[in-house]
């Protein structure tokens, strides 16, 4: 079986110690200091050593305790340690594997306004010699010396070293005590890195690339917040061609992150760890509305994920955290990190309540290496939930909406629902909410709004929605809409004489029933209706699709006054007015799932290709009155690719009061074409 040596300087490092001590792998740990081996807990199969090994004594270990495989996870800038321990494992024949943390993406350049990349710590001292302003110094104790060329670095050099004896000593040797000396064992928080660098006045922060496990990300956004500038020692190289300089030998050497030597490990050891995924609803986010089981998980998770606000109101001192809240970034993540056995993402509210977790089971599944993930999911407590109860009012007969991220038909839900929940976005605040509402007849309706829920800023103000209209309200705020003069739903079917009309040409009544009775809408479609006219199909359609949305193509400009009319008046919100003539006036509207054909104007064989080419199943209905239109469209229907081919001829007779009589009236024969795209037979 094999044993093994594992040299662990680093977060990784501990981590993997405490892999292999799980697993029953005979490890032996090596740590430089008294105070690293504190950090580690000996086991029944793991053995710790303190002190610093130079290379004849990590040699003689190797053969002692009989190692076959030397894992070397100490710090990226200890160069001349890993060169040490590559020359013993090559003079002993053994398998050595570097542990290579991973390098923070490049793009955090950008975040940063004024940056200094140098090669050493020396490099940067010389730099900051020229420079004037007070400097944070969070390289550690063995470099400090450095910093002594820099002009009265006593007083202007605050240094941050571990908080042990010997570094105490070091630094008060060099002439950095007092409050120019913070002891303290990292990484750091974000928060607390900019507590350090305001108290200590600094104008320039010193840091290595340490990347996301040394806390790397948290130094340089405490940078920016606190104004300071940064001044980087950029990651020496470790390439395979430098480290096979050292192995003689073939196969001896692999560069690997912490995940790889995990899955590498389990390969070679036989070791199959069962993962966990807890999709964690953590409340509004006053961790006093957590629950107790979301937070237990949260302390005893390995990994947290989140959104920056999520991962802000849990503690994640010493923990591994991925900032996303995207399901496939977050499932990729998941699948490159193996080492992480028990993970949580967290996520507002209640995770059955508009949160992401639909979406992550889905890319979970999909992702290769994340099959034999167990997920767990853990509720949490819905914002409607928390605002009706302190509204005092009951929630199991509320209309939810959600405008976060999200295109939903306000308006249809409040004119037909007594109560009305919305979860508001940034793009769609309260102010503008309550205008629409305004807009459409709904003013007077009761809104009451919450923000900041469950914390000591929280508020709640009540009012109409005019009344509300020039608030000022967060972004990110919930409203409850109380509408006692709801409206009864009805099929279609609207009587002609509802519609403003004016003099120009409508699909009457019985037609229009008809032709939406062979359009077959549903909720969420898609329609486009070209040729709308006063709009009486592209109304009736959107009442029918008022989850969905429709596009109401017309090029006359007193018909696009009697559709924006018509619009407000029956309050279809979910209807959009194009101005044009098609197929142009067609290029960039979503694609359709339905179409109603009203008017051409000569170019149905073009609109009807633009629907095939933007859904080629596309469900189609055509009126037609001229001869020449049918016959056009009998042309089209034959030699394109449409299947479910109907004709039905109408003719209507209404009848009409002439003095004592009634006499019955002819309307236009109209032919109705309804179709479906498809292969054709």
């Amino acid at each position: 079986m094999d044993k093994i040596l594992l040299f662990a300087g680093t977060t990784e490092g501990r981590n993997l110690a405490e892999f292999l001590e799980k697993n029953q792998i005979p490890t032996e740990v090596c740590v430089a200091t008294q105070y690293g081996e504190t950090l580690l807990e000996e086991g029944k199969y793991l053995h710790v050593h303190a002190g610093r090994l130079d290379e004849t004594e990590m040699e003689q270990q190797i053969q002692k305790q009989q190692i076959t495989l030397v894992i070397d996870a100490t710090h990226p800038y200890a160069v001349i340690v890993s060169q040490n321990i590559r020359r013993a494992c090559s003079r002993t024949g053994t398998e050595y594997i570097r542990l290579a943390r991973k390098e923070t993406d490049a793009s955090w350049k950008q975040e940063m306004e004024d940056v200094t990349e140098v090669a050493s710590v020396a490099e940067a001292a010389a730099f900051l010699a020229k420079k004037e302003g007070r400097i944070f110094a969070a390289t550690g104790s063995k470099e400090l010396s450095a910093y002594q060329v820099i002009p009265d670095y006593q007083d202007r050099v605050v240094a941050r070293v571990l908080s042990t004896p010997e570094a105490v000593s070091e630094c008060a040797m060099l002439g950095f005590s007092g409050k120019n000396l913070i002891c303290m064992q990292g990484p750091f928080t974000e928060d607390l890195n900019v507590a350090m660098l305001r108290q200590a006045q600094a104008s320039w922060m010193v840091t290595k690339e340490s990347g996301k496990a040394g806390g790397f990300l948290e130094k340089l956004r405490a940078a920016k917040k606190a104004g300071a500038k940064l001044v980087v020692i950029k990651r020496p190289g470790e390439r395979s061609e430098e480290i096979a300089e050292d192995q003689k030998e073939e196969n001896l050497y692999a560069i690997c992150d912490e995940g790889q030597i995990r899955s590498l490990l389990g390969k070679r050891l036989g070791i199959c760890p069962k993962r966990q995924l807890y999709l964690v609803g953590i409340g509004m986010g006053n961790e006093k509305n957590r629950t107790v089981e979301a937070e237990q998980i949260c302390q005893s998770a390995d990994l947290l994920i989140g959104a920056r606000r999520m991962l802000q109101s849990v503690k994640t001192e010493r923990k591994a955290v991925f900032e996303s809240y995207k399901p496939d970034e977050i499932a990729a993540y998941l699948a490159e990190h193996p080492q992480y056995e028990t993970a949580a993402v967290l996520l507002s509210g209640d995770i059955g309540f508009y949160s992401g977790a639909k979406k992550l089971y889905d890319a979970i599944e999909r992702t290769e290496g994340l099959e034999q993930m167990e997920i767990y999911p853990v509720s949490g407590i819905s914002s409607v939930v928390y605002f009706c109860g302190k509204l005092g009012v009951s929630w199991e007969d509320v209309h939810l909406l959600s405008l976060h991220g999200r295109k939903q038909n306000l308006i249809d839900a409040v004119k037909y629902h007594e109560k009305v929940f919305v979860l508001c976005g940034e793009k769609d605040g309260i102010p503008k909410i309550c205008c629409k509402l305004k807009e459409y007849g709904l003013g007077d309706v009761k809104v009451a709004v919450g923000t900041d829920l469950s914390y000591e800023q929280e508020r709640i103000v009540q009012g109409t929605a005019e009344s509300l209209m020039k608030e000022d309200f967060a972004p990110l705020s919930v409203l409850l809409i109380c509408n006692p003069d709801v409206k009864k739903r009805i099929g279609h079917g609207l009587d002609d004489d509802l519609f403003l009309r004016g003099k120009v040409p409508m699909t009457k009544s019985e037609v229009r029933s008809i032709s939406l009775s062979k359009l077959r809408l549903h909720k969420d479609a898609v329609v486009w209706d070209v040729g709308a006219g006063t709009g009486s199909v592209s109304i009736e359609a959107a009442l029918l699709a008022r989850d969905g949305s429709v596009y109401a193509i017309e090029k006359k400009d007193e018909a696009i006054d009697l559709l924006e009319q018509n619009k407000r008046k029956f309050g279809t919100d979910n209807l959009e007015i194009i101005k044009g003539l098609a197929p142009e006036a067609l290029e960039g509207l979503p694609a359709p799932t339905h179409a109603f054909i009203g008017g051409s104007s000569g170019n149905l064989k073009e609109i009807l290709e633009v629907l095939l080419e933007q859904n080629p199943r596309v469900r189609v209905v055509i009126n037609a009155i001229a001869l020449e239109t049918v016959a056009e469209a009998m042309q089209c229907l034959k030699s394109m690719a449409f299947t479910d081919v109907d004709i039905a001829q109408v003719s209507v007779a209404k009848g009409k009061k002439l003095g004592s009589y009634e006499m019955m009236m002819g309307q236009n024969p109209v032919y109705i074409f309804s179709c479906t795209g498809g292969e054709t037979a």
